[in-house]
């Protein structure tokens, strides 16, 4: 358990305005977009709905990319606040594998949805205003390749997700160590 002086000195060491902001915007775009990709795959035939959630789902994967490299840009020049002495190697290398991975998977999720479309003779036209070219063009085979690859980074997605989320959670009620102060300005 973490000593006062050691929440207070965590407390006092938080992520920036921006690195915060973006990192729930994100979040929730994520979360929105996984909950659509998962009930538009559900209803059956071709219907406006459908059609509907699938241009809502690509426009969060749009924007998540775009955010997402404005989120790499910044952690780039802006140092993440210090993990607290009490954190173990484990738990150290542990968060810095988690981070990298969802790093990776804010990017590597939209890139492969963009690019199943593409395969699928489907271009994206973001927000129904702005056409995005289209990089490869219709093929049967690496379209389901890359439908399976979609599913499978979403799913490591969630369950990366699911970690990050328990990681947090155990340092605020267990360890009581203020990380989650870091993230979550109005926390103590």
């Amino acid at each position: 358990m973490a000593t006062t002086s050691t929440r207070f000195e965590t407390a006092r060491q938080r992520y920036s305005g921006v690195a915060i902001s973006l990192h729930w915007l994100i979040a929730l775009l994520m979360i929105c977009g996984f909950y659509l990709g998962w009930i538009m795959t559900d209803i059956p035939g071709f219907t406006p709905t459908k059609l509907k959630y699938f241009s809502w789902h690509k426009w969060i994967g749009v924007t998540v990319f775009a955010l997402a490299v404005i989120r790499l840009l910044w952690r780039l020049t802006h140092r993440a606040p210090p993990l607290p002495d009490t954190t173990t190697a484990f738990q150290n290398a542990a968060a810095h594998a988690v981070h990298g991975l969802l790093y990776l998977l804010m990017l590597a999720i939209p890139i492969s949805g963009y690019f199943y479309s593409s395969s699928a003779g489907i271009q994206v036209v973001y927000l129904g205003i702005v056409p995005l070219p289209t990089i490869i063009g219709p093929d049967k085979v690496l379209k389901a390749a890359l439908r399976t690859t979609h599913i499978w980074l979403n799913y490591t997605l969630l369950a990366c997700f699911a970690l990050h989320v328990l990681a947090a959670l155990k340092h605020h009620f267990i360890e009581r160590d203020g990380i989650l102060g870091r993230m979550i300005p109005f926390l103590k």
